[in-house]
């Protein structure tokens, strides 16, 4: 991807909140809302661009300001249409309450 393919985007009420980010790639910045330990949330992306059957998609953490051991960020399909569905788990053993942020690539798939 080229320059002006991609953007940024933050989620502004909890970490549940779902993004729109019409972009191939991008940056997610998360609310920095409590995440209790062992606690999941799940949220979407609403991207035009994304083919729930055939696209991939590949999530890529930025620590730089948090702690990499605590969290697990996994994209775990569609959630339904254009969006994609992505998962965060505190795998700590105490509740975080960081604006994790990660990049994410589209990559366009074909069935034939």
């Amino acid at each position: 991807y080229g320059t002006g393919s991609g953007g940024t985007v933050t989620q502004l009420t909890s970490k549940s909140t779902s993004v729109t980010l019409n972009k191939p790639s991008g940056k997610i910045t998360m609310h920095n809302e409590a995440l209790a330990a062992g606690a999941s949330v799940l949220f979407d992306i609403n991207n035009s661009l994304f083919s729930e059957s055939i696209d991939h998609v590949i999530i890529t953490p930025l620590y730089q300001f948090i702690n990499p051991a605590g969290y697990r960020i996994e994209c775990i399909g569609n959630g339904g249409g254009a969006a994609i569905r992505i998962r965060v788990t505190n795998i700590h053993n105490v509740s975080l309450s960081e604006s994790l942020v990660f990049r994410f690539c589209i990559i366009k798939g074909a069935i034939s």
